[in-house]
């Protein structure tokens, strides 16, 4: 078992007060099936008039705050210890072949599978060109079996496409994505779970951390010093698979989840509205630091 502890701060600068603003924020760990957070501290500047803690609807921690008083920055410090357990090897093929998995989904004879199938459908930030399908399809041959052909995909994702995080915006399309193949872990995210979406697929994003410096003799992943994306897949009968296109690598000890939901809009880290302010800017860091004695 692995321990870390995690420092997310998010500032805002405003050029002129702001009266007032609505905040959701994305920022406690969940507690997933090889992890669990032992305490999670969210720190606001300032203090909010209101705050209420909730669980939304895919299961996630939720915090929603509002700030009824002028001021001219906001700084949110969220600060958390999170225990991993490496999860167990899920490399080896699954024979079940990817057209009947599609079938199950579509049938969704019991209650898995129809959780599972909301995640089947189209969601803003996922909206897929036809020209898609033409991309996953050599992933994707007539009889291959689910999990080979979703970490072909994951493969040739991170093969075909280069990290950079001055490419692209939060309103880049897949389509200019495809075009210009270059971005960031969450373009990557939305390009697969397209992918896998528009084939019938079920595939949810993951929004979380990666450890920032590695053991040794570990390579430093891509991602480490911001939020992390990646992406669950369904697969009937066996649950979920995790899979990290950003870095080639089925998530295990190194990859702490905050959240999951249809694509970043669902989970993004922290969103809100404000009342005045003029122009803002933006600063965020992350910080992710194994404890002594892990």
């Amino acid at each position: 078992m692995a321990a870390y502890a995690i420092t997310h701060r998010t500032t805002y600068s405003y050029t002129e007060p702001v009266s007032i603003c609505h905040n959701l924020a994305y920022l406690m760990p969940r507690r997933a099936a090889n992890h669990l957070w032992s305490d999670c501290q969210i720190i606001i500047d300032p203090k909010p008039s209101l705050t209420v803690e909730r669980p939304d609807y895919f299961g996630n921690v939720a915090l929603y705050f509002a700030i009824q008083e002028p001021h001219n920055a906001l700084i949110v410090t969220a600060r958390s210890h999170v225990e991993v357990t490496p999860l167990a090897p899920t490399d080896a093929p699954v024979p079940m072949a990817w057209e009947e998995a599609q079938k199950l989904l579509r049938q969704a004879p019991d209650e898995a599978l129809l959780d599972a199938y909301q995640f089947t459908l189209y969601s803003p930030f996922t909206l897929w060109p036809e020209s898609l399908a033409e991309y996953a399809q050599p992933s994707f041959p007539p009889g291959r079996g689910l999990s080979d052909a979703v970490l072909d995909l994951t493969r040739r994702i991170h093969a075909d496409f280069t990290y950079d995080s001055k490419a692209t915006s939060v309103s880049t399309t897949i389509a200019e994505l495809l075009r210009h193949r270059r971005g960031v872990c969450q373009d990557l995210a939305h390009l697969q779970i397209a992918c896998l979406r528009c084939l019938g697929l079920a595939a949810r994003y993951v929004s979380g951390y990666l450890l920032a410096t590695p053991p040794p003799g570990r390579p430093r992943l891509v991602g480490a010093d911001a939020s992390h994306a990646w992406v669950s897949v369904f697969l009937p009968g066996l649950g979920w698979l995790d899979v990290d296109p950003t870095n080639n690598m089925l998530p295990s000890d190194q990859h702490i989840t905050i959240a999951w939901g249809r694509d970043y809009g669902d989970v993004s880290p922290l969103r809100g509205v404000i009342l005045g302010g003029g122009e803002h800017r933006i600063e965020v860091s992350v910080d992710v630091q194994p404890l002594p004695g892990n």
